[in-house]
């Protein structure tokens, strides 16, 4: 499949990125066979409050990436495994402001079983870096569902400092629940020691 238009700007471009043997690349329909195989393994779409496309939506859902790229609304990359070869999983950026040069960087989910292996880490490292060092963000944020305790135990972990709570924030028509959404968010001046502080996980895991 042809890639999105260069005349996106930068902040919606998914330029290929390598590091701690994790590749994030530019998300195309060549990679829905793999991350449908994925989440129907791990049954990640049965996970209440995340929005996982099932396997069978995944070309949907990969589409639609594609389209918000072209509007200059995000930025969708594969995770893929350098060890395989296989793509691993997918992340984004999201809800570019790139007046403000804010993104957020969301809507990501990765193979069970890679997951604890260092891979996330791993591409979170990439975005971050291209974020701050190339883009030259004000800040990027990370949100999620209040009950997703993992997901806030994750980001916090990376450093990312909890901005607030949006409650009642959406309706999930599926479930016919109110989100609550859990705001963090890193700074330039932070950058630094989120970068160590990933550099030494990834060194616990052997990666680096």
């Amino acid at each position: 499949m042809a890639l999105p238009s260069s005349k996106i700007s930068s902040y919606a471009q998914a330029p290929t990125m390598e590091y701690a043997g994790v590749r994030l690349e530019q998300l195309s329909l060549d990679h829905a066979q793999e991350l449908a195989e994925i989440v129907s393994a791990g049954r990640l779409d049965e996970i209440w409050y995340t929005s996982i496309p099932s396997a069978q939506d995944m070309a949907s859902d990969i589409k639609k990436r594609l389209a918000l790229q072209e509007s200059g609304a995000m930025a969708p990359f594969a995770i893929i495994d350098l060890s395989t070869g296989k793509a691993v999983g997918a992340t984004t950026y999201l809800n570019i402001d790139e007046p403000n040069k804010r993104v957020e960087i969301g809507s990501t989910y990765l193979s069970s079983a890679v997951q604890g292996t260092g891979i996330n880490p791993a591409a979170k490292f990439l975005l971050l870096q291209r974020a701050f060092e190339e883009l030259d963000c004000y800040s990027v944020a990370f949100c999620t569902h209040w009950h997703n305790a993992a997901s806030r135990a994750a980001i916090a972990r990376l450093g990312a400092k909890q901005d607030g709570v949006l409650r009642n924030h959406k309706y999930d028509p599926a479930t016919g629940t109110l989100r609550d959404t859990v705001i963090f968010s890193i700074l330039p001046h932070e950058w630094p020691a989120v970068r160590t502080g990933l550099e030494t996980r990834l060194a616990r895991h052997g990666r680096i």
